[in-house]
């Protein structure tokens, strides 16, 4: 899988660098998506209400952190993980072989890790409240519940745990002077998407064997911009907190590019190493 993902160096050297990307918040990527334009009337259901739009075929795009994302990390580094003793420890036990014999492949496909391997996405609406991913690599599968948090259902621990999902959203108005020729009270002008995860199965952090335990947090903020040429860019910042293994929360920033198709999809089983 990891040969298929494309030089991104090459890829988006003709368009523009990171540093200079243009967010799609105050123009074409918001209010092409409808939504709310005021107080009162129903709401909207998530996808109705999106104040973007994340469906479609995206690409991994891996510009740093290439030896802990596209080949197995050697055995002990956990460079930039803030990782406690008790951690170090179960990653030093770590066997590939092992875990492959007793057909946990996938430790290392979990929420906390999966935006990080090279992979392509494909997201979908399941239906007008849950937003579905599916990964190619470990051929996973993550469900974005718009619910009510404190509704969450209890149910056995899985890779991908329970998400919860609300779009976050700026509207004119809301700290704005009244009497402006921008004010309009309600307008959607910028959003996103936060995701949190719990009710994890205890997994990977890299492919060595870093761990997080079933106590682990995930916090996702998903964001889209623009860098020419009518190419988009999604850009998933996560904190993970997890008491166990952890000393502090463990921040990542993944980018992913929008596909025309889905040319270069290729569903693949999870594995211990590369």
């Amino acid at each position: 899988m990891r040969n298929s993902i494309s030089n991104p160096t090459a890829r988006l050297a003709h368009v523009l660098p990171l540093a200079l990307l243009v967010s799609l918040a105050a123009s074409a990527g918001v209010h092409a998506q409808g939504g709310p334009e005021g107080a009162g009337g129903p709401t909207p259901s998530a996808e109705a209400g999106a104040p973007i739009d994340l469906t479609g075929y995206w690409e991994s795009v891996v510009t740093y952190d290439w030896e802990q994302r596209m080949v197995t990390p050697r055995p002990g580094d956990y460079d930039g993980v803030p990782l406690r003793p008790a951690g170090i420890q179960v990653m030093d036990a770590w066997d590939p072989a092992k875990d492959t014999a007793m057909g946990l492949q996938c430790k290392s496909y979990g929420a906390p890790i999966i935006m990080r391997v090279p992979e392509h996405l494909h997201i979908t609406w399941q239906d007008d409240e849950t937003l579905k991913m599916q990964t190619d690599a470990g051929e996973q599968t993550r469900l974005f519940h718009f619910v009510d948090a404190d509704a969450v259902p209890q149910g056995p621990r899985t890779w991908q745990g329970y998400s919860v999902a609300e779009w976050q959203l700026q509207r004119v108005g809301e700290g704005g002077q009244p009497g402006s020729d921008q004010y309009r009270p309600g307008r959607i002008v910028w959003g996103n998407l936060l995701v949190t995860t719990t009710d994890l199965r205890a997994g990977y952090l890299r492919k060595n064997g870093i761990p997080y335990s079933e106590h682990a947090k995930l916090l996702e903020y998903y964001d889209l911009l623009q860098i020419g040429q009518g190419q988009w860019l999604m850009e998933v910042s996560s904190v993970l907190t997890d008491r166990v293994y952890l000393f502090i929360p463990y921040r990542t920033s993944s980018q992913f590019l929008k596909q025309p198709s889905d040319a270069g999809w290729e569903p693949s089983a999870c594995s211990a190493m590369w």
